[in-house]
């Protein structure tokens, strides 16, 4: 296909250079949220006097709320006015983000932050996902995604434990978040005048497919060149009616419900032990760390083992990793903790999103990953929310126990109502 005088082609090899360019974009959009993992709870109870569990989480619950409803639309917007422009305005929408942190004198403040900066993830990280895999096409769809996520989630973890080691050497505010400024800037310059447009891809790849997505689309099966269905469609396909989509939405929910709660409540249960902020960045920062660099391999697995174990198995150990942080309050079991829960999530994360690929068609991707990812991050505000409410109530023990016990079940329905979405290990 030609496209400016120019053939495209899909593959990683082939676009290889674009690819890397986003890769390292998404370094940056994952700083910006790693900013805010160790050190932004702990402001809210030793700057800001919070007390309530509930109200210092609340920046987590306007980020995964503003995160969740831009997801839905901005993949749909990409579908017509292009991945680029959607890209870039996420880049304008995050700029301010450090500097109210820095500045902010109320609470109030931080809360306005994390809406900026879920619009900035929603629009950006998705637009690097959805980018990604128009590239690509379908061969090498899990390898794909699993470097995205790989550089995104190793960026959260590494920015989580310098701001914390920051904040141990000078102070909780403003020093670590100087380090944002200059991450908000080198991803907005980076997209405006270096990335190139893909949906002409997209376009490629769907006079090529030749998928059996068509039997998501009520009264149209069988037909290789499925009508694009409405948004309100997608939305009901990917939330209930497909029982391979529902069981990916409901468990990207569930994941980022543990891991708004890991987020809010984590670095409060681990200081009302002693631990001192640059202990809890570590740990903080392991989790993250884990889960960005397994994706590296758990995507291109997902190619050649199938999705749905993946997934089940991946919840299965986050609940593990997640009920031995509470259970044994000490340093070594924390660590342990964090690490099963990264591995857990990098079993999951990829692999959800090549499933929604799968299912899919090219036409109508974009749509459905964003609804897919609006309930994934609504799992963010459900689960500091929960675990808020749980932890004023109960006790910070109890908080995370209840969100053990809630990844476990997602794990099981996975296994027990999911159907294998990668062609080549589904049942004859």
């Amino acid at each position: 296909m030609n496209e400016g005088g120019a053939t495209i082609r899909l593959g990683l090899r082939e676009n290889l250079g674009q690819f890397s360019l986003l890769v390292l974009i998404n370094v940056f959009v994952g700083m910006m949220v790693g900013l805010e993992r160790t050190v932004v709870p702990l402001i809210g109870e030793k700057e800001f006097g919070l007390v309530s569990k509930t109200a210092i989480v609340s920046f987590i619950v306007s980020f995964g709320v503003t995160k969740a409803i831009c997801n839905l639309f901005a993949a749909r917007a990409s579908e017509t006015v292009g991945r680029k422009k959607v890209l870039v305005l996420g880049w304008l929408i995050g700029l301010p983000v450090p500097f109210i942190i820095i500045f902010a004198n109320r609470w109030f403040w931080f809360d306005i932050a994390n809406v900026l900066l879920g619009v900035n993830q929603a629009l950006c990280w998705s637009m690097t996902v959805i980018m990604k895999v128009d590239l690509v096409g379908p061969k090498r769809r899990g390898l794909a995604l699993g470097l995205n996520e790989f550089a995104g989630y190793l960026a959260v973890g590494f920015t989580a434990w310098i701001t914390g080691y920051i904040a141990s050497v000078y102070a909780l505010r403003p020093q670590p978040f100087y380090l944002g400024i200059g991450v908000a800037f080198a991803g907005l310059l980076l997209s405006l005048f270096f990335a190139k447009e893909t949906r002409h891809y997209a376009t490629l790849e769907a006079r090529l497919h030749h998928s059996s997505s068509a039997e998501a689309v009520p009264n149209n099966r069988g037909s290789p060149t499925p009508p694009r269905p409405s948004m309100r469609e997608t939305f009901s396909l990917a939330s209930w009616k497909d029982r391979n989509l529902f069981s990916c939405s409901q468990a990207g929910l569930v994941n980022n419900l543990n891991d708004g709660m890991s987020w809010g409540i984590y670095p409060l249960f681990f200081a009302s032990f002693g631990l001192g902020v640059s202990a809890i960045g570590t740990i903080k920062a392991v989790y993250p760390a884990a889960w960005g660099i397994l994706q590296v391999f758990t995507g291109p697995l997902s190619d050649r083992w199938g999705r749905k174990w993946l997934i089940a198995g991946g919840m299965v150990v986050q609940a593990g990793g997640i009920w031995l942080t509470v259970q044994i309050p000490a340093y070594p079991a924390w660590m342990l903790g964090a690490l099963l829960q990264g591995i857990g999530t990098a079993m999951v994360y990829p692999t959800l999103l090549a499933a929604i690929s799968d299912v899919a068609h090219p036409e109508w991707r974009a749509t459905t990953m964003g609804v897919y990812r609006f309930w994934r991050d609504l799992g963010y505000a459900i689960g500091a929310l929960i675990s808020g409410v749980i932890a004023d109530l109960l006790g910070m023990r109890a908080a995370i126990q209840v969100v053990a016990v809630l990844t476990l079940i997602s794990g099981l329905q996975v296994a027990i109502r999911m159907r294998e979405t990668l062609a080549a290990h589904r049942p004859k």
